[in-house]
């Protein structure tokens, strides 16, 4: 039995984590790093799992506590991949390694580094393009024969509220994992011409695809770069638009739809399970099973199989990271009628992933024990509470997103993250007061506090309006945190949505060179038909 020293130093080098992560052994390789940090540079199949977030993300990520884990961070003087290595023994993970030099080392010993996020799922949508030749259409084109009043329809494969922030004028609201069962009631006509688009690729290409594999009758093109493309050729976009789906779908054409979908499935060897085989699977030790609801945030909200988490199935294909992060592991997707599900199983198994469907979905009877890890005690306080401990002099720690501080914070409030409290100049005889928008993220770091010698730590979880109504004077710092501080937000992925043209082709660039970047093993984890693992 390892000493917990010994666990906490037990480390991998680069070489020997190259080769876990081909031997088709269940692995969780986690960027441990903040957001902003794991999106300018990371290993290809890292899930982001950043310090701040650790404890309240880990267990729905990779539930079984003694799968192969490996932690890293930059390497050099960084101690967060030591410091999420002890936070994980804490929750009983057992088997549980650190990258040796973190990811400095990683790529002085030749291997390589990807910018971006969700790097596994984009380059299997340009991978996909390229082996299906997705018929695709320009912005200025789309934009042309709107002009004429041609017989098209633009369906937005995002969720509703992506879909809000920026869309094409005119398109609909349509998520990529309800196509298969909701845009027959939105394109009626077998003639109407449908342009799926996204705000770059991914979701364009998948979305279209998806039609064309299921066999659809109309025209079906993917948006090339999405709203990105339509606002680098100058065209306006509109903002706060919610034309949606309707959310019935008439109860005859159900048959038809999930017999199609069954068709696809087949033709992509996804196999369907009985509820007495994800039961097993689910008591089975030695693998982990995710079960992954994929309808619509409405019907999860309903009630779902014990364990199960809500991964919306356009969403679980584009990002597929914020998931599920043991790579090996088994995927069991359901919905209520048998028409999304395997349309999405169809796509994780191209992915290179050992997917299936649940043949009974939503309505199946499982027992399942799923247990998170347990929030420490913290005093969550009222916006008044707050007021009078500030007039007291209490010290306020603002530990939310750093983009929000920069917007409006409570003025005296300091702004900080997770990993770097202890280089905050505290002083242990007065309180701190954590501002936070989860009570479970400021619990865990109100931990680490005590840990650096604070005794009275508490929180509050208020909103500028909360505080404002209660006479707290607020502030604004446009650059404060300065960026080089703002290791939760990654510039180059958000600044094209906020008029930066420079950060929208830099992006689109990043996303179409991706399959060059991957190595010949990576590559080989896809099995598109007619390829060897296909």
């Amino acid at each position: 039995m390892q000493s917990s020293h010994d666990q906490h130093s037990a480390s991998v080098d680069s070489h020997t984590l190259k080769q876990w992560l081909h031997d088709g052994g269940e692995i969780a390789l986690l960027d441990v790093r903040e957001h902003g940090q794991y999106g300018e540079s990371h290993l290809f199949y890292a899930a982001p799992v950043p310090y701040s977030r650790l404890e309240v993300d880990i267990v729905r990520l990779a539930p079984r506590r003694d799968v192969r884990v490996v932690v890293y961070d930059n390497g050099g003087d960084d101690d967060t991949a030591a410091r999420a290595a002890r936070a994980l023994a804490a929750l009983s993970y057992t088997n549980v390694r650190q990258l040796a030099g973190g990811l400095a080392q990683w790529q002085r010993d030749g291997y390589a580094a990807f910018a971006g996020v969700n790097v596994p799922s984009k380059t299997f949508g340009e991978l996909a393009e390229e082996v299906f030749h997705t018929p695709r259409i320009g912005a200025r084109e789309l934009a042309e024969r709107q002009r004429r009043g041609d017989d098209l329809i633009v369906l937005d494969g995002r969720p509703f509220t992506e879909y809000q922030k920026m869309s094409i004028p005119g398109g609909i609201c349509c998520p990529n994992g309800e196509l298969a069962l909701r845009a027959h009631t939105l394109a009626t006509r077998p003639d109407t011409t449908i342009v799926i688009n996204c705000a770059g690729r991914t979701r364009s290409i998948i979305g279209a695809q998806t039609l064309i594999n299921l066999g659809v009758p109309n025209p079906v093109y993917a948006l090339e770069n999405g709203t990105q493309g339509w606002y680098l050729e100058d065209l306006q976009l509109e903002h706060g638009a919610r034309r949606r789906y309707a959310d019935d779908v008439p109860q005859g054409d159900v048959a038809a739809l999930a017999q199609r979908s069954a068709q696809l499935a087949r033709r992509h060897g996804v196999p369907t399970a009985n509820a007495a085989q994800v039961q097993a699977w689910l008591g089975d030790a030695a693998r982990t099973t995710f079960l992954c609801d994929v309808r619509s945030a409405e019907e999860f909200a309903q009630g779902s199989l014990p364990g199960a988490q809500h991964a919306p199935g356009g969403q679980l294909i584009q990002a597929t990271d914020q998931y599920i992060a043991v790579r090996g592991a088994r995927i069991v997707v359901f919905d209520a009628e048998g028409v999304r599900a395997p349309v999405v199983a169809s796509w994780l198994r191209q992915m290179g992933w050992d997917a299936c469907t649940l043949d009974a979905g939503s309505g199946a009877v499982l027992v399942n024990d799923v247990s998170s890890a347990p929030v420490p005690a913290v005093t969550v306080l009222s916006d008044a509470q707050l007021a009078d401990a500030l007039a007291q002099g209490a010290q306020a720690i603002d530990i939310r997103p750093s983009m929000r501080y920069r917007m409006r914070h409570i003025a005296g409030a300091r702004w900080s993250i997770r990993p770097r409290l202890d280089r905050l100049p505290l002083d242990p005889a007065r309180p701190v007061i954590l501002l936070a928008e989860d009570a479970a993220l400021a619990a865990w770091a109100a931990s680490d506090l005590r840990a650096l010698g604070m005794p009275d730590v508490k929180a509050n979880t208020g909103t500028p309006e909360s505080w404002t109504a209660q006479g707290i004077p607020l502030e604004s710092s446009p650059a404060d945190p300065p960026d080089s501080d703002c290791i939760d937000y990654l510039f180059f992925v958000h600044d094209r949505h906020d008029g930066n043209k420079a950060a929208a082709r830099q992006y689109l660039a990043w996303e179409t060179n991706l399959v060059k970047q991957i190595d010949e093993r990576e590559r080989a984890t896809y099995r598109f038909p007619g390829s060897p693992a296909g």
